[in-house]
């Protein structure tokens, strides 16, 4: 039986993402016992137009991007919004926040005209996301997880809590406590609280969770003499498309 055909796409982005697939190291190789990579830029130099499974990263921030992306669409029987800037728009989405042609005048000064940009769109507002894998970067792990669930034809297991839970499950003491702002509250887990656990509040970068209990994170924030105003602005950085 022929093994699944999986590619790797990326579009506006740092790539990261797909850099943590490759830190999988031995974890890739018993992987590639079960999948066929048939096109992934960051490791190898062949490519083919036949997959079953795509992971994408990036946003769509060009008008030229937008077939390109239906077709990866077209090919694939499953399609995986890999990391922020394909599930939210991640730090691209911010020129969403400035008129079009400021943003070319101020990237690429008198070459603008020269330039195609449109407002960040995430993958989801172009084409059919069959299932995402949140981050800024990905977790590798859940990489592995949905991965794995793909191939045995079930629904992946993702967080639907917030990262408050994976703080209390490794004893961190609240950033809030310590003076920093966190969006922990209503982050989608998945991270392991890695930020948290090393000093720093959530920025938010997995997204919201279904359904965040704004209301009492408003509270911590009042707790804390910190001000809505405060929190939306902060939220822009990876949350931009739900905080428009």
């Amino acid at each position: 039986m022929p093994k699944p055909k999986i590619a790797f796409f990326s579009f506006t982005s740092c790539e990261g993402c797909q850099l943590i697939v490759l830190t999988l190291e031995e974890k890739l190789l018993d992987l590639l016992e079960h999948v066929d990579i048939v096109h992934f830029r960051e490791a190898m130099s062949e490519r083919s137009e036949d997959y079953d499974i795509a992971f994408v990263e990036g946003s769509i921030t060009r008008q030229s991007e937008i077939p390109q992306l239906e077709e990866i669409r077209k090919r694939a029987k499953i399609l995986v919004a890999m990391g922020a800037c394909a599930t939210t728009g991640g730090v691209n989405y911010l020129k969403n926040y400035l008129d079009m042609e400021q943003v070319k005048k101020i990237v690429y000064k008198e070459r603008a005209d020269k330039f195609d940009t449109i407002p960040t769109r995430t993958l989801e507002e172009v084409v059919k996301v069959d299932y995402r894998i949140e981050g800024c970067p990905i977790d590798r792990d859940e990489f592995v997880e949905v991965t794995k669930s793909l191939l045995l034809g079930r629904k992946p297991r993702i967080p639907t809590y917030p990262v408050c839970v994976e703080c209390k499950l490794a004893e961190n003491v609240c950033v809030f406590d310590l003076g920093l702002f966190c969006l922990g509250p209503v982050t989608r887990a998945g991270c392991k609280a890695i930020c948290p656990t090393y000093g720093s509040g959530c920025e938010g970068c997995r997204g919201l969770i279904d359904d965040p209990n704004t209301s009492a994170h408003l509270n911590v924030l009042k707790e804390h003499g910190m001000t809505v105003d405060e929190a939306i602005g902060r939220c822009k950085l990876f949350l931009g498309k739900r905080t428009k």
